[in-house]
């Protein structure tokens, strides 16, 4: 049996955010042991090149430094030896997000690829990491969460866990600070969800409905091997929101705003946004956690790993976040239906949805959703977006055609079966292998259009089917996100086919659409906003301004674009159908009633 790795981190110096870490690896590589930090975190498909937070690095034997040779950006390699190396390193972790690592006299938090070095040739050796406290009073204030298992330390204290190999090490982010901690059980397994954040809400209630969640999805796919603890670590700040899954645990940012208040009920938008952020970590455990791609077993941290299936791992995710909320009765059906309309609306308000497939956009996810400009809302498409309303379409296609015997339910449970836990992962065709053989239907022809090809989805018709009717109609202003009709007095105004949007008192064109009036008239990304027929222009004026417009009129609009005063002619454009609004039809027949209660509770 091999000698466990022993790592250990300290907030060595919270105010200058230094972590010390160092691991102990007592058989190296006798030619010289090389030790290296992950490119990218799993769960985040861009390369982020975590060694350059490393400010210092040194390897030693018995107290005696030793040559330790930087070999590429993010390798090192200690001189040739026969005894235990201790690798010691300084990281600064000022990254205040959920794929990073943040220290400061009030907190510490990390993701383990960012702190921990992977002892290369020896990654499947247990790893055993001790967590130490701060030097001073708040060592004795703070307290630990995480989901890694305990060897010994008191509940949410100090001390040392452990992990099977360097993969499950990396895979349990820490936090540790002044914690709010909630407990509760999903499918007799304890969950807490542990929170940092100067706020107060209802602790009890959001135990109560996590508890709700859970205990749906494990029911929905079955409890997972060895899946006996989950976390939900949650940092509360002003303006925030993300997460990022791991396979006991999840990290979550929201502001405060999203979290109910104690005397508060009902389920508000920004609540609602806040659960269905939590449904949808949960969900990758299955979905991407244990069951993966066949590119990502193993994961090569060092560079990027393309596949064509992150339609299927995010956006069918996406497609069950806010589903689940339904079926386990915490959301309305109205609230469900115009989420899906929103998810609409944004997908007909980018033009890219013809230019790139959803299997390129999760192909090239390294290079262009992660790293957005201003022309990516002409030239790619959202594989959680689209991915989500293709999982619709598939799910809404399995029950039509199989007169409700299918359902994609029916699909993910199968492809659970087959490739859930297993060495292989799943083929780039495996989730259309799986459909096809467990409905028995030719699906040849969907997987073509909408996965390997820009037609738009056959939403309309679909929803139909289940007693839905989906209606298109122009944005009231700048800011309509759809999801409901037009106001009675809505008057949209004349379309520019540009966003303009205000930051630090300055108003700039975001986003200017392929073919759009802005676009021909010669307006650019980045523009600065100075009038629209010699009156004062900026984001809250610009709707205002167009509605003392007709279609067709032609305006002047002043831009600043490099510190230069340019007048542009526009032409007002008709405003284009792209807002969506869903409506349940009143009086459905008795087939498709039974059609959309099954779909909409999942029995």
């Amino acid at each position: 049996m091999s000698t466990p790795h022993q790592y250990c981190i300290t907030p060595k110096d919270p105010g200058a955010h230094l972590f010390e870490v160092t691991v102990t690896v007592a058989r190296p590589n006798p030619s010289g042991q090389i030790f290296t930090i992950p490119a990218w975190v799993p769960g985040s498909y861009m390369i982020r090149d975590l060694a350059r937070h490393f400010v210092s690095i040194r390897a030693d034997v018995d107290g005696q430094e030793i040559g330790l040779t930087k070999i590429d950006k993010s390798s090192w390699q200690a001189d040739a030896c026969d005894a235990a190396i201790t690798l010691t390193a300084e990281i600064h972790a000022y990254d205040l997000n959920v794929r990073g690592a943040h220290l400061d006299t009030t907190h510490g938090f990390f993701d383990g690829a960012c702190v921990f070095p992977a002892v290369v040739g020896q990654e499947d050796h247990v790893c055993e990491l001790e967590i130490r406290p701060p030097a001073g009073a708040a060592g004795s204030e703070w307290r630990v969460a995480t989901s890694m298992q305990v060897v010994k330390a008191g509940q949410y204290g100090f001390g040392t866990f452990s992990a099977e190999d360097y993969a499950e090490l990396i895979d349990h982010p820490v936090e540790m600070g002044d914690i709010q901690i909630g407990e509760f059980e999903a499918g007799g397994i304890p969950h807490v969800i542990a929170v940092r954040g100067h706020v107060h809400f209802d602790m009890a209630r959001i135990c109560h409905d996590l508890s709700t969640i859970c205990t749906y999805q494990l029911k929905l796919l079955g409890t997972p091997k060895n899946f006996d603890r989950y976390v939900f670590l949650l940092y509360v700040q002003q303006d925030a929101y993300g997460g990022l899954e791991h396979r006991w645990s999840c990290s979550l940012a929201c502001s405060r705003a999203n979290l109910p208040k104690r005397g508060e009920s009902g389920i508000s938008r920004k609540y609602r946004k806040f659960l269905t952020l939590c449904s949808h970590e949960y969900f990758h455990l299955w979905n991407v956690k244990r069951m993966r791609p066949e590119k990502f077993t193993p994961y090569d941290l060092r560079a990027e790993i393309h596949t064509g299936l992150l339609w299927v791992f995010e956006g069918i995710t996406s497609y069950y976040d806010h589903l689940v909320l339904v079926r386990s009765g915490l959301i309305s059906e109205k609230s469900y239906l115009e989420h899906i309309a929103r998810s609409i609306t944004r997908l007909t308000q980018t033009r890219g949805r013809f230019r790139q497939t959803i299997e390129e956009s999760s192909f090239d996810t390294w290079t262009r959703f992660y790293r957005q400009d201003a022309n990516s809302s002409n030239a790619i498409v959202s594989y959680y977006t689209k991915g989500s309303l293709i999982a619709l379409a598939l799910d809404l296609t399995l029950r039509k055609e199989s007169d409700g015997k299918c359902t994609l339910d029916d699909v993910m449970r199968e492809c659970w079966s087959r490739y859930g836990e297993a060495t292989e992962g799943m083929p780039e065709r495996g989730l259309e292998t799986v459909a096809r053989a467990v409905s028995g239907l030719e699906l040849a022809d969907f997987f073509e259009r909408f996965v390997r090809g820009t037609t738009d989805l056959p939403l309309q018709g679909l929803l139909r089917e289940v007693g839905v009717n989906l209606h298109m109609r122009p944005a009231d202003d700048s800011k309509d996100v759809g999801g409901r009709p037009s106001a009675e007095d809505a008057r949209p105004p004349p379309w520019i086919g540009a966003k303009l949007v205000e930051r630090a008192g300055v108003s700039k064109f975001s986003v200017v659409h392929s073919g759009s009036p802005a676009e021909k008239g010669g307006i650019a990304p980045g523009d600065v906003a100075v009038a629209l027929d010699d009156l004062k222009l900026n984001a809250s004026t610009l709707d205002s301004r167009l509605r003392e417009h007709h279609v067709g009129d032609a305006v002047t609009i002043s831009v600043f674009r490099d510190e230069h005063l340019i007048r542009f002619t526009v032409r007002l454009g008709a405003p284009p159908e792209d807002t969506c609004y869903l409506e349940l039809e009143s009086d459905p027949d008795a087939e498709t009633e039974k059609l959309r209660t099954a779909w909409l509770t999942g029995n």
